[in-house]
């Protein structure tokens, strides 16, 4: 039984289709936010609305028990917490990281909406967390 599959079977529809319509929002929105952030002026307010995706992800995944978007949330939300520290402008390997991680989202919403077996392997990439968040 695949992913959806097992949502559907584990929850009502309703749920499943509200979460599956929410974190395609979530991750179509991403993308430009993340691009965002190599401006000084944009830095701030687009990198707190990064922290509320990762939170949102995180929580709403939690329901569900989607452990692989919990995980990767989690992680990100922890580094986007510290880079809402900064001044800003996001560093180039940041903003890297941040578009790999962004893709591994958008992997997930297709392994649940296409009912795979399994969640894709995440990028180990991934792992290698940059120490400058912010340029020099």
């Amino acid at each position: 039984m695949g992913i959806l599959k097992q949502l559907e079977v584990d929850y009502d529809i309703e749920i499943v289709g509200d979460f599956l319509s929410h974190y395609a929002i979530m991750c179509e929105n991403m993308e430009p936010l993340i691009i965002g952030l190599s401006k000084e002026n944009r830095y701030g307010e687009n990198i707190d609305d990064l922290f509320r995706i990762f939170h949102n992800m995180k929580s709403a995944a939690a329901f569900l028990r989607l452990d692989p978007i919990i995980k990767l949330a989690a992680l990100c939300e922890d580094i986007v917490e510290e880079a809402r520290m900064l001044r800003g402008p996001a560093s180039e390997p940041f903003i890297d990281w941040l578009l790999l991680v962004s893709d591994q989202f958008e992997k997930y919403r297709k392994d649940v909406e296409g009912n795979a077996p399994f969640f894709t392997v995440l990028n180990p990439l991934i792992i290698k967390v940059p120490h400058m968040l912010e340029r020099a």
